[in-house]
């Protein structure tokens, strides 16, 4: 029974991570209604730029709002940039240009800051958590940071007007250009926004897998598996995906004989093909459904 706990609290440590980039990605789809593949590229971009800023003297916590604000720029100037003027390209040309962002800010951030491991700081501390053997102070912060992420994006989206007209923009765009609402740019805030949430979960699992330029390779196809396990119009699903792959992860390794590390990101795989073929709006997901 001890075994089992320590995993299934494991997996929700693992699984904060998860939900963080499965939001994410959901936040870009709800945006242009596809998967950026170089999501998790552009959190190991920030994360280099917050381990930058404190090796100039800054401390934590200043260096990770300033990053966040850098990402959230950094995500509006890609979208008016590179996806824009190419609006309505056919489906092949949003996956080019999402694998061509994909390895230009790989080969940056190798030339910049060069291929090898660095550490980088806990906010939380890495001691026992009320002195439990089973969940770091830190896998602790990574959870409530992800539970306080999903409660101000709730906030955002159902009290403010800006999150309001995003909604609109995603889900009626024709009627919210109607209404007066600039659609354009509520796609770029969503870019903004989303850039903005895969700098923190980077900046949330560097102290676990080390910063290097693939350290978000494995993270982002387990991302990839909650926002589709979750559904990838529900940021709610998106969290409790994330949450749920990481506490199956861990107790497929754990309890099925064979099953080891080099494993887990196949069964990641076939969790997405599996939710797909069963119900390919999530858990969460609202089915979308079209005239013809």
């Amino acid at each position: 029974m001890e075994l089992f706990t320590n995993q299934v609290l494991s997996g929700i440590a693992n699984g904060a991570i998860y939900a963080c980039m499965a939001l994410a990605v959901v936040m870009i789809y709800q945006a242009i209604d596809h998967l950026n593949f170089a999501q998790g590229e552009m959190a190991m971009f920030s994360t280099f730029i917050a381990w930058q800023l404190m090796q100039w003297g800054f401390g934590f916590w200043p260096a990770f709002l300033l990053t966040l604000a850098i990402s959230f720029i950094g995500g509006i100037v890609i979208e008016r940039a590179l996806f824009k003027p190419l609006t309505n390209a056919p489906v092949l040309v949003h996956v080019a240009r999402f694998i061509a962002l994909f390895a230009i800010l790989n080969s940056v951030a190798g030339l910049t800051w060069d291929f090898t491991i660095k550490q980088f700081p806990s906010p939380f501390g890495s001691s026992g958590f009320l002195g439990s053997r089973l969940i770091s102070t830190h896998q602790a912060g990574m959870i409530g940071v992800t539970i306080g992420l999903l409660i101000l994006l709730f906030i955002f989206f159902r009290f403010t007007r800006v999150g309001l007209a995003m909604r609109a923009a995603a889900s009626l765009p024709e009627s919210a250009r109607l209404v007066g609402i600039n659609t354009s740019w509520m796609i770029a805030l969503g870019w903004g926004m989303a850039s903005a949430i895969g700098a923190i979960a980077g900046m949330m699992i560097a102290p676990v897998v080390f910063l290097e330029p693939n350290m978000m390779g494995g993270i982002l196809l387990y991302g990839f598996a909650a926002a589709v396990l979750g559904g990838l119009t529900s940021p709610f699903g998106a969290v409790v995906g994330g949450f749920l792959v990481g506490i199956f992860e861990n107790l497929v390794g754990t309890y099925i004989p064979g099953v080891g590390n080099e494993l887990k990101l196949p069964i990641a795989l076939a969790l997405i093909i599996t939710v797909l073929v069963i119900k390919p709006s999530g858990l969460f997901g609202r089915a979308i459904v079209q005239r013809v």
